[in-house]
């Protein structure tokens, strides 16, 4: 797919410097955790087997900076997808005679793997034409079912927010009418996203060490399915790319900014590549498999990170008296918009409903695009939008409500309570620097 650049801009100054994957030499201490054995030579095949899938699915390798000659290798062999799932399912035998490690973030390892390449497997059946059920599919894939929902749960939000958008014709239109006045100009988006970026970076430093030459370049793209994307490239480095096909409200800014950079995806594969591939040489961290369970850690913190960077009353007033000025608009009604998306924000489950219906062929495209108009308050545009996300990415959407929720109870249980901010950053730190996966935030 074409991609058209609209603008792009470095935002932490450092040396431009190639990605390139490199295993130092442990530190004092940690000869044990890296030393070559069993573990490092099933997750050196683990990394080959997902470039081995990526040659027959577009989406699948979502980042690599791992040894360059094993993807020209992958390339090359071009691996039949019965030859990937034999040697996935040889690897996961091997796993399940290890012994379980005492260190808790080798027995971490142990079963990140084991998780992973379950999911590889899943995903190679899908390529070979094999249709699993929403909730079936996002199990094998993401260790994870999001709950169900039937249409009351929904309309009694709807019937809240009809109140707060009183008038006629659908809710919809009116609650649309009503987000016009908070749409960035196009010609005000950079600087607005950039002072977003600056901010949620600041929050994350005065918590989160950072290698001093990390840094992202953003690009502003469209004829996308998604609305913002984070490449990244290894080195400390990312691409973050956001769609411009439609229109961009204000609370996009700091959405964005934390989601795809400052405590999201940008800082969470720095720390994986600092404090497991640099650190302890746990070279299956240089691959990032998309369809499987790490990305619901992966985007449910980074839904979650939101909050931690922005808690409480913090993001109306930066928005108030930042933000708005910024995009040119009332800073007066900034509580007010942020009171209705609050409402707004208790549907969204309707998503994950929708998708749920549309893969298990119990609707089709327009109906779907209908119920997300009706039940998650979409515009027929942007509901069209998240009709063909459902196409490429599938049940992947549950990564991003049902991760968000299962990443802040998980916190919380471990005393990262809104009350307790420091607490919060420390916990929200000690699981994006480590391999945990869904079924270890229980």
């Amino acid at each position: 797919m074409r991609i058209f650049l609209v603008a792009a801009c470095c935002v932490v100054a450092a040396a431009a410097v190639s990605p390139r994957w490199q295993r130092q030499r442990p530190a004092a201490g940690q000869a044990a955790q890296t030393k070559t054995g069993a573990m490092d030579r099933i997750a050196e095949e683990y990394v080959k087997l997902v470039l081995a899938v990526g040659q027959h699915d577009a989406d699948y390798v979502d980042a690599y900076y791992g040894p360059p000659e094993w993807k020209k290798a992958a390339e090359t062999t071009k691996l039949g997808l019965d030859d990937i799932a034999a040697r996935a399912h040889d690897l996961m035998a091997q796993l399940g005679r290890e012994r379980q490690p005492s260190d808790e973030m080798q027995r971490l390892r142990l079963q990140y793997l084991e998780r992973q390449l379950s999911a590889l497997t899943a995903r190679v059946r899908m390529l070979k034409g094999e249709r699993l059920s929403f909730d079936d599919e996002s199990r094998a894939l993401y260790d994870a079912v999001a709950p169900t929902y039937p249409e009351t749960h929904f309309q009694e939000i709807l019937d809240r927010l009809a109140k707060r958008f009183p008038g006629t014709g659908p809710l919809v239109d009116r609650y649309e009418a009503f987000r016009r006045a908070f749409v960035i100009p196009h010609d005000r988006l950079d600087p607005v996203f950039q002072r977003a970026i600056q901010a949620c970076r600041q929050r994350t430093i005065e918590h989160v060490t950072l290698p001093a030459d990390e840094r992202f370049t953003v690009q502003y793209v469209t004829n996308k399915s998604w609305s913002g994307y984070n490449w990244y490239q290894g080195g400390f480095r990312s691409l973050i790319q956001v769609n411009t096909d439609l229109p961009i409200y204000i609370d996009r800014a700091i959405d964005l900014a934390c989601h795809e950079g400052y405590p999201g995806h940008h800082v969470y594969n720095v720390l994986l590549e600092k404090n497991l591939v640099k650190d302890r040489g746990w070279v299956e961290f240089t691959v990032y498999p998309l369809f499987s369970p790490q990305s619901l850690i992966a985007e449910g913190t980074a839904n979650f990170g939101i909050e931690v960077a922005f808690p409480g009353t913090d993001r109306v007033e930066f928005e108030k008296t930042t933000l708005f000025p910024v995009a040119g608009l009332d800073s007066a009604r900034a509580a007010d918009y942020y009171e209705a998306q609050a409402l707004v924000d208790q549907l969204a489950y309707a998503g994950n409903e929708a998708a749920r219906r549309y893969l298990n062929k119990e609707i089709d495209a327009a109906q779907a695009t209908a119920w997300l108009e009706r039940y998650a308050l979409m515009s027929h545009d942007r509901a069209a939008q998240r009709v063909r996300f459902f196409d490429q990415y599938r049940s992947y959407v549950i990564n991003y409500n049902l991760g968000k929720d299962m990443v802040r109870r998980y916190i919380e249980s471990r005393g990262g309570t809104p009350d307790k901010p420091a607490k919060r950053w420390e916990e929200f730190e000690r699981l994006i620097s480590s391999p945990r996966l869904p079924s270890g935030l229980k």
